[in-house]
């Protein structure tokens, strides 16, 4: 979930396409690797709730090659201070190797279990894939490939250069800047600050 009207928080790796979650199935974080020798994994959330990897409870892993997604129990879980990691012990995972295999899988949550928002607020989810455009000119800048939080949540914001090749713009997700946000017409409008798309597009004409 994310709030463009505070500058307080909530990840797909650069230059590739995102990778959703089944249909009915919300993604809540990503393994990304094993932490020490008995079993934890590090987590990399796309939630803005700790409890998804602080409480014991029933999640699901799912990877790219997997029909469907897998119950897993989570036993417990921590925040890594200051890294945007969780560590969670997982039920069955007993060591490193076990851990290292699940590298890459989702952690996934039924799309029902979706806490209600407040006006203002998104489920990050929500937000990759929809087209970012100019405000005051409408043209369109790019297609927000994923969300970051450096102080504050960041869009990533993929765009074309005039070369072919694919280039991002890090577009800080503040009311200012980020005016609207318009889920039902899939669109989000910016009002970026002079010189800071030309950052990092240099082949963008407003």
């Amino acid at each position: 979930m994310t709030n463009p009207l505070s500058q307080s928080t909530p990840e797909i790796p650069s230059g590739k396409a995102p990778l959703s979650p089944p249909d009915g199935w919300m993604e809540i974080g990503s393994i990304v690797g094993a932490q020490g020798i008995k079993g934890e994994v590090k987590v990399h959330p796309n939630s803005d709730f700790p409890e998804r990897f602080e409480q014991a409870g029933e999640r699901w892993l799912w990877g790219s090659q997997d029909v469907e997604p897998q119950s897993i129990q989570l036993k417990k879980g921590y925040e890594i201070p200051g890294r945007n990691l969780y560590v969670v012990q997982l039920d069955g995972i007993f060591n490193r190797n076990q851990a290292e295999n699940l590298k890459g899988k989702m952690l996934l949550l039924p799309t029902t279990d979706r806490p209600k928002l407040r006006s203002g607020e998104y489920h990050s989810q929500d937000l990759i894939g929809l087209p970012v455009f100019h405000q005051e000119t409408g043209v369109e800048v790019g297609v927000v490939t994923d969300i970051f939080t450096a102080g504050h949540e960041i869009l990533v914001v993929s765009a074309a250069q005039a070369d072919g090749k694919m280039a991002e713009a890090m577009i800080p997700f503040v009311k200012e800047i980020v005016p609207i946000v318009d889920l039902p017409n899939r669109r989000i409008e910016i009002l970026p600050p002079a010189g800071l798309l030309e950052i990092y597009l240099p082949s963008f004409k407003a």
